[in-house]
């Protein structure tokens, strides 16, 4: 069953943020993930307004996606992201 990392953040570093973005994308397509949504436009339906930034990535499984937040390549990114935005990240399971 496939598996969707949300990721919501509020960017507040730029630059630093584009150094995250040069690393993390490599590290999702290593772990077999693939971007649907990637800092699109937003619109708020209910609730509290959208963050700054959203992402939508599909793995092939919840294993697949933990395994991607929490290996040795997105763990730099990470590294770079810190100072740079704040994020609440979650997995959800999905057809």
């Amino acid at each position: 069953m496939s598996a969707y990392v949300v990721f919501e953040i509020e960017v507040s570093d730029p630059q630093r943020y584009e150094r995250y973005k040069a690393l993390s994308g490599p590290a999702v397509a290593a772990a077999g993930g693939r971007y649907l949504a990637r800092g699109g436009r937003t619109a708020s339906l209910e609730g509290a307004a959208p963050p700054s930034r959203s992402v939508l990535i599909e793995f092939d499984s919840l294993e697949a996606a933990v395994a991607f937040y929490e290996g040795e390549a997105y763990r730099a990114a990470r590294a770079l992201r810190e100072g740079a935005a704040a994020a609440r990240a979650y997995v959800v399971e999905g057809p």
